[in-house]
């Protein structure tokens, strides 16, 4: 069976470069080196089954429009935060590309379901002595 490929084509994101905070000193304070990368879901030509699975899977980066917004500020330089940003997005495009595994219904084993039993007894008589006697 064939899945879908994910792939970044041009015009389905884009790339803004903003001054990061936290510690670094004057040269976070003089460059722009955090990308925040904008995915458009809805303009991708994503399948439904796939859109749907990367919406749940982007949590609190989908927005109200249903883009999917990856800040990464860990690196110095522009370009290792912009690799890093779209590795995080391909990585999460991956996960919504593969399908979920089918559950195959099982039964309980016989050993499984005597140690349940067993337990339930043990509990049992363990609150019937804590009662008091009339």
């Amino acid at each position: 069976m064939e899945y879908w490929q994910p792939r970044l084509t041009p015009g389905t994101f884009e790339e803004k470069f903003v001054r990061g905070g936290g510690p670094g000193g004057q040269n976070v304070n003089k460059v722009a080196t955090t990308v925040q990368l904008r995915y458009f879901a809805g303009a991708a030509d994503l399948p439904p089954d796939v859109l749907a699975r990367l919406k749940a899977l982007a949590g609190s980066r989908l927005t109200a429009e249903g883009d999917i917004v990856i800040i990464s500020s860990e690196y110095r330089t522009q370009e290792q935060n912009r690799q890093g940003a779209r590795a995080r997005l391909m990585d999460l495009l991956t996960r919504a590309a593969r399908p979920p595994r089918q559950r195959r219904a099982t039964k309980p084993t016989y050993g499984s379901k005597l140690r349940r039993l067993d337990e339930k007894k043990r509990r049992s008589d363990a609150k019937r002595d804590r009662r008091p006697d009339f």
